[in-house]
């Protein structure tokens, strides 16, 4: 089992015992890549083009042997478009030989029926598709033309394969929040498992957040729903900003009515690697204020987890700051920290979406013309506008030589120039 850094709570409350952070991550996420062919306006990582420097089969390999060492159970593999790897499955295939399971997100590019067949007969792979609209119409209008199609074309490979309980995974949105029947629904049409997660200001959707994320009403919508239907739908602790909703008699000492942590794990039990290496305390938190180190620059992924000067200040107690007052501290612990900071409030304030209205009225404060914080890393592809619509998905065809410069390897770029 895996062990606190420090002395081990007395057993309880949840959130006590992953306060000062775990020996190892229980939830690892890691972009294997940037290339994608699609370009979603909300992409946390501002996915589009691969990074020439991005890790080496060998390398990733030596990571994976640090995982099994440090008995991670199972990592989040994503990107970016992670399949276009050319190593992808050797790489899959090692980690499950090396008892780490993967669960990897995928937009459907490459889930035909020989890959869902494949995967179907393999042990300790779980596969993520994701879908932001229960139509056409909702979804394609955030991930791009055509990317509806390939997503449920995707998940009927992997239900006609008899792969067993496949994700769907949905980012929230303001546009596709009256929708959450309809995506339970076809969760159950391909025999998925429904997974929505919270829309954080990271990434390409820093641009968009203001236009995309749910509005107050749509935010009591959304956790009345998740009462009623969370037993049957996965959060990933996304919203534990909601549990100030709550009559203080929720699940897993949250102190609200979802189940879940409600905890900020940055850090903790929570951190990214990133295509080269650099490893960040939160995957919505691609940014040099959150990198924590570099696993070949800095002794390997244990050494930059265990001793990592950002993760030690992390896992130290935190100051409730501004929201030691509010009698619901306890329910939402100030809630996610990307989310301040990439709106630009005080990390130790409350969460732009606070329930409660606080950070609502900070957002209106802020000063018309202040900068907020952007992602250090913005693969995006070239020529595409800031905050507008999405790209349309193309099949990649990755080059074989390697690209001269970071960003240079463009899937679109043998389309014309019209076309991209």
């Amino acid at each position: 089992m895996t062990a606190t850094l420090s002395q081990p709570a007395p057993v309880g409350r949840l959130v006590d015992q992953f306060e000062s952070g775990l020996d190892a991550p229980i939830c690892l996420t890691w972009e294997l890549t940037y290339a994608c062919n699609l370009s979603c306006v909300h992409c946390l990582s501002s996915s589009g083009r691969r990074n020439p420097d991005e890790l080496s089969t060998e390398q990733c390999k030596a990571i994976i042997d640090e995982l099994q060492r440090m008995q991670v159970f199972y990592v989040n593999i994503g990107g970016g478009e992670p399949t276009v790897r050319p190593d992808f499955w050797e790489l899959v295939d090692y980690a499950t030989d090396h008892q780490v399971g993967v669960k990897f997100s995928t937009n459907g590019l490459k889930i035909d029926r020989a890959v869902a067949e494949r995967l179907a007969a393999s042990d300790y792979v779980d596969v993520q598709i994701s879908l932001d609209g229960a139509t056409a119409e909702v979804n394609d209008a955030v991930r791009g033309k055509g990317s509806f199609d390939m997503a449920t074309k995707a998940l009927q490979n992997l239900a006609d394969a008899g792969f067993k309980d496949a994700k769907i995974s949905v980012v929230v949105t303001r546009h596709n929040i009256s929708q959450l029947d309809e995506f339970k629904a076809l969760a159950d049409r391909f025999g998925a498992t429904l997974r929505i997660t919270r829309l954080r200001p990271s990434g390409r959707a820093v641009d968009v957040w203001d236009e995309l994320h749910p509005l107050p009403e749509q935010q009591r919508e959304l956790y009345d729903w998740l009462v009623a239907h969370g037993e049957g739908v996965l959060t990933g602790d996304s919203f534990f900003h909601l549990s100030a909703y709550g009559d203080g008699t929720g699940a897993g000492g949250n102190g609200g009515g979802l189940p879940g942590l409600n905890l900020c794990g940055a850090g903790r039990v929570v951190c990214l690697i990133d295509p080269v290496g650099d490893v960040y305390a939160c995957p919505f938190a691609i940014h040099d204020e959150f990198l924590a180190g570099n696993v070949l620059r800095d002794g390997g992924f244990e050494s930059v987890w265990k001793s990592a000067e950002l993760f030690r200040e992390l896992r130290e107690p935190q100051s409730a700051g501004a929201c030691a007052s509010c009698n619901f501290y306890d329910s939402c612990r100030g809630g996610c920290m990307a989310a301040k900071f990439f709106t630009g409030l005080p990390l130790d304030g409350p969460d732009p979406e606070c329930v409660k209205g606080y950070g609502e009225a900070l957002l209106a404060d802020r000063g018309i013309d202040m900068a907020l914080p952007k992602p250090s890393v913005d693969q995006s592809h070239r020529g595409r506008k800031r905050g507008g619509g999405p790209g349309t998905p193309i099949p990649l065809n990755l080059i074989t030589r390697p690209p001269s410069r970071a960003c240079d390897e463009n899937p679109l770029a043998d389309l014309p120039e019209q076309m991209r």
